[in-house]
């Protein structure tokens, strides 16, 4: 192929699949054989893939490639520029192993803004203020729809009976949506939409709409507007009615002569359907004139007329009675007559007067078997008190109580018999949606307890720190976590899940996984991450630990009995944090011991067991000094935690047994533990140390500190000098690049390499593939700040001081580029409490451009990452092989490099950002299973960039496999937040309130999958109460995926991570200067993908 041709073909060149775009990603890597990239013992493969000789050494791999690789010296000058020839076989392997998709959506919608409910599918809608709506049924049952305009959804009403809803959007339009079964699954579409217009010159309150109501005919649509006028709507095709039109006029028309000049009528507030007549409804004017109008006759069959504004109306199911609630906190009942006009209601109540109070913008009024109504209204607040409450009471029998939420109530609804034939309404659950929550309270049992959810979880009760992700547990940690759990879930109703509409056919999670977030106020939560349904087990706090300013045992709920009004606390979402100190910033779980490392914002690391049984005592303190024998630096930012002297009590779960506190306080910024040695290393932007929790005793500390890094010592919570300060050194750095880039002389285009070689050399390269030249990465400066910023922390069994013996080993790595590494002496068992753990420091390495750690792995004499500690003891894995040579993969953010072990010699490298501009966020080993061969998998890398690219890389040849879009590059936040699990998949946050999960595997996905038919929803019964929540949890939860388009602004960003982005830099600059405004927030902001979303994409 020439060079033009060539040229031609890279700048055309659109991959369709991951797959082809592996083909472009091959790297510089020479042609050899793909031995390399197999596991070792699959016979299957072996035909396909033999094994080089020589043990698996680069230099056997060379040989295996036969006569190509002997075409002289000045040919292997050039086999850096060549890209490797098409492999068909391994291009359909690797069909077989990557695999991506967007799956699920865990956690609570970000922004709600609106509720639907049907009762006869028994499933809920919510709607945001970005388009997007989440229909949610019985465990396992989820949908997502998009709309295409990027508008917040108003109203969300289902067509009774039907599997089928209609959704208003600010913009005034109209959205039919259909679930409709195709491929033994129910999937989410829209079918209609459409635009309320008025006559040519008419205002646009003409036709805007303030209320929708669904006829029972299920064939019309009634929309009330601001005009007062109520259009009528076909379905399902939206054709306007104008015949059957309500306009205000004719209603004036039809009254007697007191009540037609008393008030205008102004807005709908309020359309209600006759509960035994279809061809009656009820309009609610906002100025407070009610009236029952025949459709038939089209005639006003009765009128009520109130002396305060409408907010809404309830219609009691014998439709004798009509409950009205007003702007003044007041609601009135009014007897339905037609033969004698009601001046005057029956009655009228302020629930929480005298004083003024808020408008009750919304009410029940429902029956029940044993005579007493409930009442259920939100608002009516007194103002002056109570007025910034949000709050929804309920009234039965005596018993009032106000539910407060810590969020604002966006809307709510309640659950009753669905039968049109029973004689009463018979509550029997109260849902509510808040704008941070969904709470559901149990109106059956007293004292009307909550019920806990199955989905829809808070993730963001308090805001997420960090993620831990641990795959496979074992069946006795996760019975004894769901124990613990259980006894904190005491407060929580016995209720089975109310909304229970359709059916879940995923299949159960093949093994139990665990995803532990860290939050700000010092907790961290225990998730069932095994299936779709993400749902709480347990929850860890750290708080006891420390004093601070309020007792941990007082309850938020707390109220005196005779305090007006009946406030009560419900739900989860507690935003205020006592102490930002408390946040947790790293946690790892050892699933085998049982052990559990957490380290905080103050320099604060936990270690801790877990105990079946409640325990009293004292928690052992270490003060670990990382600037030891420095002198000259003085910590400019937060104190330390006090810790509580004393025994403390502690609840049956994870118990702290020892605190380690760093000096000075700083964030600890990497966290490792190895519960088979009892050590646990912790590392700050000073230095790392190693504890050995078993002995309660230090085992070194090591200062990493540059004399330049005076922003390490300042802390993150008092940076606003230190800032300016990297801010400028950034820019410098900036600048250098530039100048440095002038200087050298242009390159020539993609592809062309300079002349000047041998005769040989341009022979070797005709008719060759040439890969593109790499661009020079730029070396930081020693005197960049943080170069001490401890990344990464590593323990291994490795050959670190010769080749004869192995030794327990821990590695650092740092953001300056360097690597230590550390030989352990640990002592046997028999002796491990008698003799000390020794250290002594074995190897430095400093990386040429200084470019920040990411991560250290170790790889055995099969190229197969060392197992996990106690793994082979427990026959989970087989034992690493411990004959063949090590090597040592240190990741920055610019280059993978493979190092031989014990000499520690270059062997390998990926320059990442001289090939595609771009520097490693994250990286994780991960074990890929072939979705055709049970047995057969591979190891590799699965990568995070700052540009949202997430890609796999072979181990250990360093090939890039696949490359995807995940996470849009603007979302800061989303990249940092993402953790990769050990079999191919991962989580991200999508906002504060979502964890975005996806997949880069095709045997471990995690595909939900549901159906939903509607004439088997109505004869279902109510949830009984006395089966315990467990009963209600399910496996799996339906979910289309998420688009690569979508769209959302970037959030609260990492101080360093800002730093190290060239364009984020500019905007910070620009912003200072007074160009820009000030940084996004976490709105989401999706785009069209298609009428269709469901189990798996877009159509």
């Amino acid at each position: 192929m020439g060079l033009g041709a060539f040229r031609k073909r890279r700048q055309g060149f659109a991959p369709p699949s991951g797959a082809a775009r592996g083909r472009v990603m091959g790297g510089t890597a020479p042609l050899r054989s793909r031995a390399w990239e197999v596991a070792p013992g699959r016979s299957a493969f072996r035909e396909l893939f033999p094994p080089p000789g020589g043990g698996g050494t680069l230099g056997a791999a060379r040989k295996s490639c036969g006569p190509r690789c002997a075409q002289g010296s000045a040919h292997n000058k050039m086999r850096r520029f060549l890209r490797p020839g098409h492999d068909p076989v391994r291009e359909r392997l690797k069909r077989d192993l990557f695999q991506f998709n967007k799956t699920v959506e865990h956690g609570f919608p970000h922004q709600p803004s609106a509720l639907g409910y049907s009762p006869s599918l028994r499933i809920l809608a919510i709607g945001t203020r970005s388009g997007a709506i989440k229909l949610y049924g019985a465990p396992g049952v989820e949908f997502m729809g998009l709309h295409r305009e990027n508008n917040a959804v108003v109203q969300i009403h289902f067509l009774p009976g039907q599997c089928q809803l209609v959704t208003l959007l600010d913009d005034n339009s109209l959205h039919l949506w259909s679930l409709k079964a195709k491929g033994g699954v129910s999937e989410l579409q829209e079918d209609e939409t459409f635009t309320l217009r008025g006559p040519p010159g008419a205002a646009p309150s003409a036709t805007q709409i303030t209320v929708v109501l669904p006829h029972s005919s299920r064939q019309l649509l009634y929309l009330g507007t601001e005009s007062g006028n109520v259009f009528v709507v076909q379905l399902p095709a939206f054709h306007a009615l104008e015949d059957r039109a309500i306009s205000s006029d004719a209603v004036l028309q039809r009254l007697p002569e007191e009540a037609r000049h008393r008030r205008a009528f102004e807005m709908v507030e309020a359309l209600q359907e006759h509960p035994r007549d279809p061809n009656q409804i009820l309009i609610g004017y906002s100025r407070g004139l009610v009236v029952i109008w025949d459709l038939q006759g089209s005639r006003v069959l009765c009128h009520f007329l109130s002396s305060q504004q409408l907010e809404n109306v309830c219609w009691q199911r014998d439709s004798r009675l009509i409950v009205s609630c007003h702007s003044d906190g007041s609601y009135c009942q009014w007897r339905v007559s037609s033969d004698s006009p009601q001046p005057e209601p029956l009655s009228s109540c302020v629930p929480y007067g005298p004083f003024p109070c808020k408008a009750i913008t919304k009410i029940f009024w429902l029956t029940t078997k044993q005579g007493l109504p409930f009442t259920i209204f939100q608002g009516g607040m007194p103002r002056a008190s109570y007025g910034d409450r949000h709050c929804i009471s309920v009234v039965h029998n005596g018993q009032q109580t106000a539910f407060d939420f810590t969020s604002r109530v966006i809307d709510f609804t309640v659950l009753i018999e669905v039968d049109p034939a029973a004689a009463f309404d018979d509550p029997y659950a109260l849902v509510v949606l808040a704008e941070e929550e969904l709470v559901v309270i149990d109106l059956q049992t007293a004292g009307w307890p909550p019920v806990q959810p199955p989905y829809l979880a808070s993730l963001h009760c308090s805001a997420i720190t960090c993620s831990h992700h641990v795959s496979n547990i074992p069946l006795k940690l996760w019975e004894r976590i769901i124990a613990a759990g259980s006894r904190q879930s005491t407060h929580f109703s016995t209720m089975e899940w109310p909304i229970d509409g359709g059916t879940s056919l995923a299949p159960a999670p093949p093994q139990r996984d665990l995803l532990l977030t860290g939050h700000e106020d010092g907790t961290v939560r225990f998730w069932d991450a095994s299936g779709v349904c993400l749902r709480l087990l347990y929850k860890l706090s750290t708080v006891r630990v420390f004093l601070t300013d309020t007792d941990p045992s007082e309850s938020l709920s707390a109220q005196g009995e005779e305090e007006w009004p009946p406030l009560r606390k419900v739900g989860s979402f507690d935003p205020y944090s006592d102490d930002p100190r408390l946040g947790i910033q790293k946690i790892f779980l050892c699933k085998y011991s049982g052990y559990l490392a957490v380290a905080g914002t103050a320099g604060q690391v936990l270690v801790l067991e877990l105990n079946d049984e409640e325990a009293e005592h004292a928690v052992e303190q270490v003060e670990a000094d990382l600037l030891r024998d420095q002198e000259g630096y003085r910590w400019k930012g937060h104190e330390r935690l006090c810790a509580r002297p004393g025994p403390v009590h502690f609840e049956p779960g994870f118990q702290p047994f020892v605190l380690v506190q760093c000096q000075p306080p700083a964030v600890v910024t990497s966290l490792a533990l190895h519960s088979e040695w009892r050590l646990v290393a912790f590392g700050t932007s000073h230095g790392f140390g190693l504890f050995d929790h078993q002995q309660r005793r230090q085992v070194f500390v090591k200062c990493t500190l540059h004399p330049s890094d005076q922003l390490a010592l300042e802390g993150p919570l008092s940076r606003v000098k230190s800032l300016k300060k990297s801010l400028r050194q950034s820019f410098r750095r900036i600048r250098r690049s530039r100048a440095s880039n002038t200087k050298r002389r242009p390159a020539g285009p993609p592809g062309e390499v300079q002349e000047g070689g041998s005769r040989a050399e341009r022979t070797g390269l005709q008719n060759m593939e040439l890969a593109p030249v790499q661009r020079k990465i730029e070396a930081r400066s020693a005197e960049d700040s943080f170069t001490g910023f401890v990344r990464t922390l590593y323990f291994a069994d490795t050959y670190l001081r010769d080749s004869s013996r192995h030794c327990p080993s821990l590695w650092a790595g740092t953001n300056g580029g360097t690597v230590y590494a550390f030989a352990l002496r640990v002592p046997p068992a028999e002796r491990r409490m008698d003799e000390p753990v020794r250290a002594e420091q074995a190897k430095e390495i400093q990386l040429m451009h200084r470019a920040p750690v990411v991560g250290i792995l170790v790889l055995d004499g099969h190229s197969v990452p060392l197992p996990e500690p106690l793994e082979v003891a427990h026959d989970l894995s087989k034992s690493p092989d411990m004959q063949g040579s090590h090597q040592l993969l240190v990741v920055s953010e610019e280059q993978f490099k493979v190092f031989t072990l014990p000499k520690v010699s270059a062997r390998l490298k990926l320059k990442l950002t001289a090939l595609e501009g771009s520097r490693v966020r994250r990286v994780s080993a991960a074990r890929f299973g072939s979705c055709r061969a049970e047995d057969y998998g591979e190891h590799h890398l699965a990568v995070l960039t700052n540009l949202g690219d997430v890609q796999v890389v072979s181990l250990p040849l360093l090939k890039p496999q696949v490359r995807y879009s995940c996470i849009r590059r603007e979302d800061v936040s989303g990249i940092a937040s993402c953790v990769f699990t050990k079999y191919g998949q991962g989580f991200y946050l999508l906002s504060p309130s979502e964890f975005e999960r996806f997949s880069l595997s095709t045997k471990w996905l995690v595909e939900p999958r549901c159906l939903v038919d509607s004439s088997g929803s109505t004869n279902r019964s109510r949830p009984r109460n006395g089966s315990g929540p467990e009963k209600s949890l399910g496996r799996a939860r339906n979910s289309g995926s998420q688009s690569d388009g979508e769209e959302r602004r970037s959030g609260p960003v990492m101080e360093h991570a800002l730093l190290n982005d060239e364009r984020v830099l500019k905007e910070i600059q620009s912003t200072l200067e007074g160009d820009r405004g000030s940084c996004g927030d976490w709105r989401s902001q999706r785009v069209a993908v298609g009428y269709s979303l469901s189990n798996g994409g877009a159509e």
